[in-house]
């Protein structure tokens, strides 16, 4: 068969069909012919070191077509196809990673942003307002105060809401009225003077303060209704993973023949916590549950519901095993309808929204209740396990 070699030049005929190379039969497509001249008249010694390589040498004109054609068939393959070839090349998401992917998504929209988008995204969630106080619906993820977890917190950007709210002049200074877990969502009350927040503290501290939080709990508190007077007090849990948690600090025990309690004396360190809870509606071993704080302790809703009832708050890790940490264990009902798997849990979010707050009238102002609506997140999770939402009336709907 013929060769088609390079010696300085090449000529307008190719040699391995004898036709011009405008005609020629092989390099019919006009840029493949580009191509092949350029590599034949590439210039020797840049990779051989000014020796012609022995590859270079006995090139056929349809070897360098048949490279050239696959060096464009693989830049193609690169592309996402518009053919059925898309799902051997791109597999399908499953609904359990699709499910994962908007957890990650919801636990991080708003933990590192610029300040003037959280502000913006506070601004939007305004449920009430009057020249005292300005009530918000807290987010999900975002701490009130600074955070190693978080690249900005609420308190940071007080002072770009309130000129969101009065105007770039404004001199109005707003202030956190009470605490709210970073993860817990719900009403946040904020003072618009120091008058206004120094009253608001007193009722906080004197217990003047009604507040109310929805959860989705794991399990079926018994009985349905009742209180939880157990003081709480925090301690460190050693071993592996040496850390401090919040825990039962009760004043009585089971005697030792088991037909009674005996008091103990209170450890100086602990503090009373009293919480009234009342089951909303239960299905598929979840229950909505309503939570009455009586007393303002650290985690107290969190370690009355998980060690008191049995019963931790779904999305709760931290609380979910007292010896160590790990994800929440769910039961496989559970998982199933919530569309995740047990490796996978441990993406849920804390299931606990501070549903309604109280607030005693000051300064000519009548008794306010503030209420706000619950995240997307949760109202799905309900959805998913077929628990159903009081109605004003206090009826299930």
């Amino acid at each position: 068969m013929t060769k088609l070699f390079v010696n300085g030049g090449i000529g307008n005929a190719c040699l391995h069909c004898l036709k011009t190379w405008s005609s020629c039969e092989i390099l019919s497509v006009s840029t493949l012919q580009t191509q092949v001249v350029r590599t034949l008249m590439r210039p020797v010694g840049k990779e051989t070191g000014g020796q012609v390589s022995k590859n270079n040498r006995g090139l056929k004109a349809i070897d360098l077509v048949q490279r050239e054609r696959e060096s464009k068939g693989k830049s193609k393959s690169r592309k996402i196809p518009k053919t059925d070839n898309f799902k051997e090349t791109h597999t399908a998401v499953s609904p359990v990673q699709h499910r994962v992917s908007q957890l990650k998504q919801l636990s991080q929209q708003l933990q590192n942003v610029h300040p003037n988008v959280l502000a913006k995204a506070l601004h939007k969630s305004i449920i009430f307002q009057n020249q005292d106080v300005i009530a918000i619906n807290k987010p999900y993820g975002v701490p009130l105060h600074d955070s190693t977890d978080a690249t900005t917190s609420i308190k940071n950007v007080l002072p770009v809401l309130a000129k969101m709210v009065h105007g770039m002049r404004t001199e109005t200074r707003l202030h956190i009225c009470h605490s709210l877990d970073k993860d817990t969502t719900g009403t946040l009350l904020l003072a618009q003077t120091e008058e206004a927040a120094d009253h608001i503290h007193s009722l906080f501290k004197a217990l003047q303060m009604e507040r109310k939080y929805w959860a989705v709990v794991v399990g079926v508190p018994v009985p349905s209704e009742g209180v939880v007077d157990i003081p709480v007090i925090e301690r460190e849990v050693t071993g592996a993973q040496p850390h401090f948690k919040m825990g039962l600090s009760p004043l009585f025990r089971t005697s030792d023949n088991g037909e009674g309690v005996t008091r103990v004396r209170a450890n100086r360190s602990a503090h009373s916590a009293v919480t009234n809870y009342r089951v909303l509606d239960s299905t598929h071993g979840c229950s909505l549950v309503e939570l009455q704080p009586i007393t303002a302790v650290k985690h107290q809703l969190r370690v009355h519901m998980a060690f008191a009832l049995g019963c931790p708050i779904l999305g709760d890790h931290k609380y979910a095993h007292w010896n160590k940490l790990a994800p929440q264990q769910l039961p496989e009902g559970v998982l199933r309808r919530l569309g995740l798997e047990q490796s996978k849990a441990r993406h849920l979010p804390l299931h606990l929204h501070h549903r309604q707050l109280t607030v005693p009238g000051f300064r000519g102002h009548r008794e306010l209740i503030v209420s706000s609506r619950l995240p997307r997140f949760l109202t799905s999770t309900l959805q998913r396990l077929h628990i159903s939402l009081p109605d004003k009336n206090g009826t299930e709907t």
